[in-house]
């Protein structure tokens, strides 16, 4: 599954802000306004069934895609490209009417930056003459590969052995109500996306590791299927997250049967995000890491070594995880 764009399963009203030039400490400029849903669903979500999809938690990440590069499957790292300054001037002028984003007009040459020669555009992007297009909020999402040892992606590095061809995959284990974290052959994440999550990744929501001993985790998109989840009726919604401990999430991602993603993030409910407590970081999780499968040697500061040391134990919560200084 690659990189889909998602729909939400409300439609959306756009709530004007006091305007703000820049968001502090990340250089990313603020849209004028905030999105919130309505308590109609969405013509999209009725179209793909949305009634008979399958909930799952929305992780908090960042995105990554497997899919083969020099010969072998390799992990790629979400990189969008952006418009230039000038391109993003016009645009955000343009966003301060609060008229449709789609009607906006952009000359791909000279309204974006340039990326690497090794990006490659997301598969659903639209195309014209053979150039992919921007999306509606003017990024064309896209990948580059994660070299080993790359200092700009090295989070993403710390979770693929590319000589033993594993990654470290958070996923459910076979008995209920527990987690497990345990290497995976990048072979079977072929054309999957993935959230890296972790403790230089988003600040952090689910309390992983420490700034002295790292702790980032690949988890597979649809992981984690919501065992009880609430009505599709926004009072019901709102209800579940707030005082649910299911709840604890992000969001819900509905997986459709026709491939379809429909999404509703807490923000959208105006509900805070991140949680001082999550679903997600209060489960179980037992390391299962069979080291003599492996005929190479992990490096010794790797959390390929750590986990491989850590294998049989199991922790109450997930972010109690902790390595021996």
């Amino acid at each position: 599954m690659e990189l889909q764009f998602w729909e939400q399963i409300f439609d959306t009203t756009k709530i004007p802000q006091p305007a703000r030039q820049q968001q502090p400490g990340t250089g990313m400029r603020m849209y004028p306004f905030k999105v919130l849903a309505t308590e109609t669903i969405s013509g999209k979500a009725l179209a793909a069934d949305i009634h008979n999809a399958i909930p799952t938690e929305k992780v908090d990440g960042t995105c990554c895609y497997v899919t083969t590069y020099k010969g072998q499957p390799y992990l790629w790292a979400r990189l969008d490209r952006r418009p230039s300054k000038q391109g993003e001037k016009k645009f955000r002028q343009f966003l301060h009417s609060l008229k449709d984003c789609k009607e906006f007009a952009w000359n791909i040459e000279e309204d974006f930056k340039p990326v690497p020669d090794t990006w490659i555009p997301a598969k659903d992007l639209e195309f014209s003459n053979g150039n992919p297009l921007p999306d509606e909020n003017g990024h064309m999402p896209g990948w580059v590969p994660v070299e080993k040892n790359s200092k700009q992606y090295c989070w993403h590095s710390s979770v693929i052995n590319y000589e033993a061809e594993i990654a470290l995959v958070l996923k459910r284990h076979a008995d209920p109500g527990l987690l497990e974290i345990s290497p995976v052959p990048l072979s079977e994440l072929l054309e999957q996306t993935l959230e890296l999550i972790g403790t230089n990744i988003n600040a952090n929501p689910y309390g992983l590791g420490s700034k002295k001993h790292p702790v980032h985790l690949l988890v597979p998109h649809g992981a984690f299927e919501i065992k009880n989840p609430p009505t599709l009726k926004q009072n019901d919604i709102l209800s579940w997250f707030e005082s649910c401990s299911e709840g604890k999430v992000e969001g819900i991602v509905w997986h459709c049967h026709d491939g379809c993603l429909i999404k509703l993030h807490r923000h959208h409910l105006d509900l805070p995000w991140p949680l001082a407590e999550t679903y997600l970081n209060s489960q179980p999780v037992v390391i299962s890491f069979n080291r003599t499968k492996y005929e190479c040697d992990f490096e010794p500061k790797s959390l390929f070594h750590h986990f491989s040391n850590l294998d049989g134990q199991r922790f109450d919560r997930l972010k109690d995880i902790k390595f021996d200084a």
